[in-house]
């Protein structure tokens, strides 16, 4: 399996915007989605994506419950004639 080209390094401007220092990403490098996470390793700034969480991360998340559920007899249902 061969390795994916990644775009060359290159410039991009830093400019002002609303009082926040900004840069321009250029289109080979966009990002998915709508936020991203900023981090800092020395002077290197790392930006990455904001990914949805799933529905299993959201499972994950909640707390189980302490109730104690009534057992439900599980009848089959009566037959059916379709049309």
């Amino acid at each position: 399996m061969t390795e994916p080209v990644l775009p060359r390094p290159r410039e991009a401007p830093l400019f002002r915007d609303a009082g926040s220092q900004a840069v321009r990403i250029p289109p080979e490098f966009e990002l998915p989605g709508e936020m991203v996470r900023i981090s800092r390793d020395g002077d290197r700034l790392i930006i990455e994506p904001v990914r949805k969480k799933g529905v299993l991360a959201l499972l994950e998340s909640w707390e189980p419950l302490d109730e104690d559920f009534p057992d439900i007899e599980d009848k089959p249902l009566p037959p059916r004639e379709f049309l």
